[in-house]
C-alpha cells in the first residue's frame, strides 16, 4: 500500500453532495444484471425510480419481489444508459475507499507490463476496470484521465488523489469527450493541466524500448492508442530486413517498430499529412530518417495505385479507424475490410506477413477473421493464418461490447 502527501490541484474540483436513489428494473433487466453483470443499464429498462437524479447520484438496485439490493450503480440523466454499474449482487459504499480497491487491483493486473521496457500504459479501461466512461492513460510521468460521462464529477477529485498516488504521476491533464466539452461543467476545459507541471504538450514515452510521442493536450483520444502495443512489437521482430508498408499508420506506431526491429526500408500511409509529420519526427526520434517514406492519401486509392505500379512489400499491415461507429454502417464497414484484405493480397510479396487489424466493436472477431480469409482466398493466393490477436493486457475486457481490437496474420507462399 502507497502512503502521499495530499496532491494540490491547480484549480477547484468539484464538491458535489450525491444522493441515493432506490430503482427497479425490469424483470428482464433484472435477470441480466444478476446473470452477467453487465454494466450498462439503459433507460427503457428502468421500471421505478423513487426521485428525480442528477450526473453522479447512486443508484441502488432492489429485486422485484424480494426487494433485495442486487447491484450499485451511478445515475447518468443525460445517457441512454442511465445507470452505469459499478458493483453487483449486493448494496456497497461508493467512497474513496471503493474506489481504492478497483484501482489497485487494475493497477496489479499492469506490474508485468510495466516490468518490460515500457513507461506508458492504459491504468482505467472504462467499465472494463470497473469505471464506465472513465479513461486514465499513463505516458512517462503523465497521467492523462479522459471523461465519457459527467457521473464522475463529485468524485473526481478523489479518485485523481489515488490514481497519482498508484501510478507516481507527477502531472495530470484532463480530457474531456465531446459531449461534455459541450456544456460547462463546473469550468473544467479539455485539455487542462490540473496538476504537476507541464513543460511540453509532447510527451515522450517508451513502448519495449521504442521512443514516441503523444500530445496530450490537442491529441486524438489521450494522445496516442497504447491498445496495439503487443502487435507493434511483434511487427518490429517481423521486420528485420525486410520491406514493410503500414497503412493507416497515424503516428507511425507499427513503421517505428519495423524500423527499431531492422526493416530495410518503410512506407507509412495516411490521409493526415500532419499524422505523418508526427510519424516521421517519431522515426526521427529513434534515429531512422534515410529508410522511412510518407504517402498522403486515401489509403484505398494509394493501395491501388501501389498495385497498379506493381509494388511489393515483406510485410503490409492495415490497421483503419473503427469503420461503424453504428450499427447501420456495419455492412459497409464489412465490404471495406474485405476490400482492404483483398489489396493487401496483392502487395505482399512471395513468403511475406499481411496484417489486418479491426477497431470496430460492432464487427465481431469472428466476422472479422471470416471476412478475411474469404477475401484471401479469393485472391488466388495460397496463405495460412499464422495467428489471431486481441487486446494487449492493459485493456482487459469484462463484458462482450467492451471487445473490439482483433488483429490476424497471415503468411504468403
Amino acid at each position: 500500500m502507497y502512503t502521499f502527501s495530499m496532491p494540490m490541484f491547480h484549480y477547484d474540483l468539484p464538491d458535489i453532495k450525491v444522493q441515493r436513489l432506490a430503482v427497479k428494473l425490469n424483470p428482464a433487466a433484472e435477470k441480466l444484471v444478476m446473470q452477467i453483470a453487465h454494466p450498462w443499464v439503459f433507460s427503457k429498462n428502468i421500471e421505478k425510480i423513487n426521485k428525480p437524479g442528477n450526473a453522479g447520484d447512486i443508484a441502488i438496485l432492489f429485486r422485484q419481489k424480494s426487494n433485495d439490493v442486487y447491484g450499485v450503480g451511478l445515475y447518468d440523466p443525460d445517457s441512454p444508459i442511465q445507470i452505469k454499474m459499478l458493483h453487483y449482487y449486493s448494496g456497497k459504499n461508493i467512497d474513496s475507499a471503493f474506489f481504492s480497491e478497483k484501482i489497485n487491483e487494475a493497477y496489479a493486473s499492469r506490474e508485468p507490463l510495466l516490468k518490460t521496457n515500457t513507461n506508458s500504459y492504459r491504468l482505467l479501461f472504462g467499465e472494463n476496470d470497473g469505471f464506465p466512461g472513465f479513461i486514465a492513460d499513463v505516458y512517462a510521468n503523465v497521467l492523462v484521465v479522459k471523461l465519457y460521462s459527467a457521473i464522475w464529477f463529485p468524485y473526481l477529485k478523489d479518485i485523481l488523489e489515488l490514481l497519482i498516488a498508484v501510478s507516481g504521476c507527477e502531472t495530470v491533464v484532463l480530457r474531456l469527450s465531446r459531449n461534455l466539452q459541450a456544456n460547462n461543467h463546473f469550468d473544467l476545459q479539455d485539455g487542462m493541466v490540473l496538476y504537476g507541471e507541464l513543460e511540453n504538450e509532447e510527451v515522450e514515452f517508451v513502448e519495449h524500448g521504442v521512443l514516441f510521442t503523444a500530445n496530450v493536450i490537442k491529441g486524438h483520444k489521450t494522445g496516442y492508442f497504447l491498445d496495439h502495443r503487443e502487435n507493434r512489437k511483434r511487427v518490429g521482430v517481423l521486420a528485420k530486413g525486410k520491406t514493410v508498408l503500414d497503412v493507416f499508420s497515424y503516428a507511425g506506431g507499427f513503421s517505428v517498430h519495423a524500423l527499431a526491429g531492422g526493416a530495410n526500408e518503410v512506407t507509412s500511409v495516411d490521409i493526415s499529412k500532419q499524422a505523418l509529420e508526427l510519424a516521421t519526427s517519431n522515426a526521427a526520434l529513434n534515429g531512422y530518417v534515410d529508410n522511412h517514406v510518407t504517402l498522403a492519401g486515401d489509403a484505398f486509392l494509394i493501395l491501388e495505385q501501389l498495385v497498379e505500379e506493381g509494388k511489393t512489400y515483406d510485410v503490409v499491415v492495415i490497421d483503419p479507424p473503427s469503420f461503424a461507429k453504428s450499427q447501420k454502417e456495419v455492412a459497409t464497414a464489412k465490404h471495406k475490410y474485405g476490400q482492404l484484405a483483398r489489396l493487401g493480397a496483392q502487395l505482399v510479396s512471395a513468403k511475406g506477413i499481411l496484417v489486418l487489424a479491426s477497431c470496430s466493436s460492432r464487427v465481431v472477431a469472428d466476422d472479422f477473421f471470416e471476412i478475411n480469409e474469404a477475401a484471401l482466398r479469393s485472391s488466388g493466393r495460397k496463405f495460412t493464418t499464422q495467428d489471431k490477436t486481441y487486446h494487449d493486457s492493459d485493456h482487459p475486457i469484462s463484458f462482450k461490447e467492451g471487445a473490439y481490437l482483433k488483429c490476424g496474420y497471415y503468411k504468403f507462399k
